[in-house]
């Protein structure tokens, strides 16, 4: 027997001869046509063809199922970009992949489990975490201000507030010495207070902060700036307050950029090195974090550092794949390229001021 909707022999017996009922072919050979038919327009169409038993169809028909191949994904790359592109990518797994060979794996939990690396890795999550919660305190306000409202000087705010992104941390650390220490332009009115910030733990937090704020204020400013101001503006023709519009409709549509930010300014938080030992010094216990602890054990004990430094790299990598899979690099990327110009959508406003 012919099947139409394969093109070729077909695998069921061949039908009986209809029977003559009333004025013609039975009713299960008028069905049998009717679903040839289909069929064909189906695989016209491209969609699979499942050929069997059932309401409508003859017994015994065959039960193969045609499924069109779909076609190969063009990606329009010559050969010779892959190819640098393989280069790129060795040249940065090339030094982690150095890294894991270098590693004692014989006596790789005695190394990270040890009093120093222990303490340090404890105050670098507690630290770490403190910072973040006040990134998430200070940047979420700060990108809303940046995305929203239009005042002289934004620009050069903005530009401000990302200057940690490339400023050298040792920087940073001086010139948070200069402004929370003994001497600085706020040191004063701290030591009247009875607080000294400068080489402490709060410090080792406000360095944190310095450096890890502006990751969140940009992944939160592309967002606001993605998702426009159509429905705050329906919000507010509503009669709904601005905190009303805030809390029930801006916030809910930036929560994931704000826990993408959240986890990167966690990561800058948990990796910075200069401007804590330039603000907060190196105190076991204190301020020795573990970049900190990492970068003394070179000198005296290299194995106990390269095996610290695994654990940075496994913890780093376990962020990265939690912010991408929360949209985080999107958010960061889109906050990037949109500042100094607005990415409204909608209704919404465009501007950048």
């Amino acid at each position: 027997m012919w099947c139409p909707a394969l093109a070729e022999p077909c695998c069921a017996p061949r039908a009986s001869a209809p029977r003559d009922v009333g004025r013609g072919r039975s009713r299960d050979v008028r069905r049998h046509a009717r679903w040839r038919g289909q069929a064909r327009i189906g695989r016209r169409a491209g969609t699979d063809i499942r050929i069997g038993t059932g309401t409508g169809r003859p017994t015994g028909a065959c039960t193969r199922t045609v499924r069109r191949p779909r076609p190969r994904r063009y990606s329009g790359l010559p050969r010779w970009v892959v190819g640098i592109a393989a280069i790129g990518a060795a040249f940065v797994l090339l030094p982690l992949a150095a890294m894991v060979l270098r590693v004692d794996w014989a006596q790789f939990l005695p190394l990270i489990t040890s009093e120093s690396s222990i303490a340090a890795l404890l105050l670098s999550l507690r630290t770490a975490v403190a910072a973040t919660m006040i990134c998430v305190v200070l940047g979420v306000p700060l990108a809303l201000t940046l995305a929203r409202t239009d005042f002289p000087g934004q620009r050069v705010l903005r530009s401000l507030v990302l200057l940690p992104l490339v400023l050298p941390p040792v920087v940073g650390g001086i010139a948070l010495l200069y402004t929370f220490g003994r001497r600085g332009l706020l040191g004063g009115t701290f030591e009247v207070l009875g607080l000294e910030i400068a080489f402490s733990t709060t410090a080792v937090v406000i360095a944190q902060t310095f450096v890890a704020l502006p990751f969140l204020v940009v992944s939160l400013e592309g967002a606001l700036r993605t998702v426009g101001t159509r429905f705050e503006i329906v919000g507010a023709t509503l009669g709904a307050s601005p905190t009303t519009v805030l809390r029930r409709i801006t916030l809910p549509l930036v929560v994931p950029a704000v826990v993408s930010g959240a986890v990167l300014s966690f990561a800058r938080a948990l990796g910075e090195f200069g401007a804590t030992l330039t603000f907060a010094g190196s105190l076991q216990g204190t301020t020795r974090t573990l970049p900190l602890e990492i970068y003394l054990q070179r000198e005296t004990d290299p194995d106990t550092a390269v095996a610290l430094s695994l654990v940075l790299v496994v913890v780093a990598i376990v962020i990265v794949t939690l912010a991408h899979g929360s949209g985080g690099t999107r958010a960061f990327r889109t906050g990037i390229s949109g500042t100094g110009r607005g990415t409204g959508t909608g209704t919404g406003r465009g501007e950048s001021g």
